[in-house]
């Protein structure tokens, strides 16, 4: 270990700098952050996976049993939980169980993670780059838009970020009770998705463990040597783990994670949760049975998710990377090393998983902020040849993407190219129009002479106002072309009393059954006979099915409720709308 000055400096790591910043500025990052992810929560209909979590909780409180997930009487143990009790909680909140309660836990956490990051920022940095990287997390694309979204997708991007933080806060007190907090940190965030809450922190901070004292010095302490004093050393680094506080806490960690599935197993006398946490976590991450993508998935999806700062995220690794070699101050250079292995060890923790999905990287997100919040509160000066060019080449293409996306967004349909055409008029045209000339503003400010500082104030408007009005303003607007709930409504209209009469065939769409609201599990077909007989035993079926499967049935039926035909659809689309049949 070092000793003398070197550990003085070692000690000094990851401390609180006394640099200039406003103390509002963080302020102002939470409070724009709460407008963007809570603003009209409630007014979209349950999007894809969305149906879920809501139905899943409307059937929970249909039986009084949380401790038994359900989709439509089916059982549906995927994830653990408590991300389904935080909706539960969230429905008292808004006066029932509906999409702005399905919602409010992800837009809860989201800000939570805002201001965990902030607060990481601070003891890393100082005030400025904190409210920066707080900023740029709540407006990086796939962060807001899960914020907006009943997942427990940010649940567990938060608890990650909330275990680390803690890590960073304590780890010069390895041996000391915090540990024992961090391991119940890490057991809840496991309750919400699954154990990436546990196995992802561990990893992380394993990692910048074992390389804060440098690559060379790891390899030399390991690398040759008495083993005894390798044994030593590794324990020493890793004293975090390794000492008599652990075992406490994971007697605690675990006390808290298997409650919930006792509880649930002794009320219904079934395993299926702990069967489905390792079949979910463990046979996934080593033989996937679904969600294989590419091993490369995520070198292009990270720029997906966090648009628009994406465009500076290439510069901002190599900056950072230069910094960490130089280690010109080495608190500064600590600092830069955890957010390195922060955003390194998240992408190839996702990437050595042989499952894997866009949105799964979502935990990187808080560390991308934090790199690229470090590169832009940094002078265009102070910065490497490489980091210079990059960032100038990123918002140029951030900018020159504005311009033209807005362009493409304000023509009217008859000047479109090609089949756009058939789409309808972008909606909202002057309130998009307004924005985007602030927008173009900033862009011709930053281009009459750059500045790292002008080229952020621009991006920081260019992310903030296109989100605000994606989420607020427009996609409030296209729910005139939605129909799940519409045809939910005229199901229950058509059907009466005689609930028991329906019928699903071919189909199974939470998002339906949730807003279909029926009082207990509908019967599901994929045979014709069995509908034949199910009819003959009700005096006549309601069937929902496919547009494309209503031959398939070779039944009379009569068709009474469809979901309508858009100009824009494939014939693919048309063919997977929902129809309503009456089967005498």
């Amino acid at each position: 270990m070092r000793s003398g000055p070197a550990q003085q400096l070692d000690q000094s790591c990851l401390v609180p700098s006394e640099q200039e910043g406003p103390r509002w500025y963080g302020t102002a990052a939470v409070a724009l952050a709460a407008v963007l992810f809570v603003g009209r929560l409630g007014v979209r209909a349950l999007w894809a996976s969305e149906g879920r979590w809501a139905e899943v909780v409307r059937e929970m409180q249909l039986s009084s049993n949380y401790f038994w997930p359900t989709i439509n009487g089916h059982l549906y143990y995927d994830k653990p939980l408590l991300s389904y009790w935080f909706i539960v909680i969230a429905a008292h909140l808004t006066g029932g169980l509906n999409e702005a309660a399905a919602r409010l836990p992800s837009a809860f956490f989201g800000l939570i993670g805002v201001v965990v990051t902030i607060a990481l920022a601070r003891r890393l940095y100082d005030r400025t780059t904190a409210a920066m990287a707080g900023f740029i997390l709540a407006t990086s694309f796939s962060y807001a838009f899960y914020s907006r979204h009943a997942s427990a997708d940010i649940e567990t991007t938060t608890g990650v970020l909330a275990a680390l933080t803690l890590f960073v806060w304590h780890r010069q007190r390895p041996s000391r009770w915090w540990v024992v907090w961090l391991w119940i940190l890490m057991a809840a965030t496991s309750l919400t998705k699954g154990l990436i809450g546990l196995a992802l922190p561990l990893w992380v901070m394993g990692l910048y463990s074992l390389l804060e004292p440098g690559a060379a010095e790891l390899r030399r302490r390991v690398g040759s040597g008495d083993v005894r004093a390798r044994l030593e050393w590794l324990l020493k680094r890793l004293e975090w783990f390794f000492n008599l506080k652990t075992p406490i806490a994971i007697a605690a960690a675990a006390a808290l994670y298997f409650l919930p599935f006792v509880l649930s197993q002794s009320r219904t006398h079934s395993d299926a949760g702990l069967y489905m946490v390792f079949r979910e976590n463990v046979v996934r991450f080593f033989e996937p049975f679904d969600h294989r993508g590419p091993i490369y998935l995520y070198v292009y999806v990270i720029f997906v998710l966090m648009a628009p700062w994406c465009v500076f995220l290439p510069a901002a690794l190599v900056e950072m990377h230069r910094r960490v070699r130089s280690a010109a101050q080495r608190a500064l250079a600590d600092a830069d090393l955890f957010a390195l292995v922060y955003f390194w060890g998240t992408f190839t923790f996702f990437t050595l998983s042989r499952s894997r999905r866009s949105y799964y990287l979502l935990p990187i997100l808080p560390a991308a902020a934090l790199v690229v919040a470090r590169l832009l509160a940094a002078r265009a000066a102070d910065l490497c040849t490489a980091a210079r060019r990059l960032t100038i080449a990123g918002y140029t293409a951030a900018a020159a993407l504005v311009i033209v996306s807005g362009i493409g967004y304000l023509m009217p349909p008859a000047m479109r190219p090609g089949s756009l055409r058939m789409l309808p008029p972008s909606p909202e045209r002057m309130i998009f129009l307004l924005g985007w000339l602030v927008c173009v503003a900033t862009i011709v400010n930053a281009a009459r002479g750059f500045t790292i500082r002008r080229a952020a104030l621009s991006t920081a408007l260019i992310a903030y106002l296109g989100l605000f009005f994606m989420f607020i303003v427009a996609m409030p607007r296209t729910e005139a072309y939605r129909y799940e709930r519409s045809f939910a409504r005229a199901v229950r209209a058509n059907l009466g009393d005689r609930t028991d009469q329906l019928a699903f065939f071919r189909i199974w769409g939470p998002g339906l059954v949730y807003y279909l609201a029926m009082p207990a599990p509908v019967p599901l077909f994929n045979l014709t006979d069995q509908v034949a007989d199910f009819a003959h035993d009700k005096g006549g079926a309601w069937l929902i099915t496919r547009a494309r499967d209503v031959q398939n049935l070779k039944m009379a039926s009569e068709l009474r409720a469809e979901e309508p035909e858009l100009p824009w659809d494939s014939p693919a689309e048309n063919g997977s709308r929902y129809v309503l049949v009456r089967v005498r």
